[in-house]
């Protein structure tokens, strides 16, 4: 729960003064720092970034009257249906996001594990 929250709000900070990509930084790291399971650690970094593109494209739907979020997914799959658009955005952001924090876990699992796997001569 904690791994959740501080990935949904470091990459909602993050996303303000650094590029989308950022998100998966801020889940690899704190995936990477934190003690948890490859389950877990991938539905943190899956649900934390995927809350964040939700609420973000929820205001943008509600801002501009749906027109933007219309617009789009008629340029994109080709029918007006900002649900769906909406929809995608946050299943690819979360995907990100879950990959991210599960990289992270494995990296640290390796670097704890480094010095106990010798390889067969």
């Amino acid at each position: 729960m904690i791994q959740f929250l501080l990935i949904a709000l470091l990459s909602l900070l993050a996303q303000f003064l650094l590029p989308w990509w950022s998100l998966a930084l801020v889940a690899f790291l704190v995936c990477l720092t934190t003690r948890s399971k490859a389950l877990s650690a991938f539905g943190a970094g899956f649900f934390g970034v995927a809350l964040v593109w939700l609420i973000y494209a929820l205001v943008v739907q509600f801002r501009t009257d749906g027109v933007l979020t219309g617009r789009m997914s008629e340029l994109l799959v080709k029918a007006n249906q900002p649900a769906l658009l909406i929809g995608v955005t946050v299943l690819l952001g979360g995907v990100v996001g879950g990959l991210a924090g599960l990289s992270g876990y494995y990296v640290r699992q390796a670097v704890q594990n480094q010095g106990r796997i010798h390889p067969a001569e």
